[in-house]
């Protein structure tokens, strides 16, 4: 599966918020400064030549809507992170969480807790 770029991700954000939209409906849910329209359908139709989004036509334009679950692309950019970052080793990932501070103890017992859940 190809990776995604930082504004292709954002757009995708939307469209798996949203379920269907046309570029409009996609702007308006983007953050200050907005894009340009031509700028986001570009980006859309380069979703769509990705295999990330198809189109139903609406009138004189395309309802877009995504091809891909969030969960899918989620759990394959974890791991290729864990993979290309800690040799592939969750442990060595939570563990640099730890050290960092990024998690506190907390979380942790929930992550431990998530863990023995899915054991069962």
């Amino acid at each position: 599966m190809k990776q995604l770029t930082k504004a292709e991700e954002d757009i995708m954000q939307v469209l798996w918020q949203l379920e269907k939209a046309n570029v409009k409906q996609i702007i308006e849910q983007l953050p200050q400064p907005k894009p340009a329209y031509n700028t986001v359908s570009t980006i859309v139709r380069i979703l769509e030549s990705k295999g990330f989004v198809d189109y139903e036509k609406k009138g004189k334009g395309h309802i877009y809507f995504p091809l891909l679950k969030k969960q899918e692309y989620s759990n394959q950019s974890l791991n290729k992170l864990v993979d290309n970052y800690f040799q592939g080793s969750f442990k060595s990932m939570v563990s640099f969480f730890v050290k960092k501070n990024d998690i506190n103890l907390n979380e942790l017992e929930s992550v431990l807790e998530e863990i023995e859940k899915q054991k069962k």
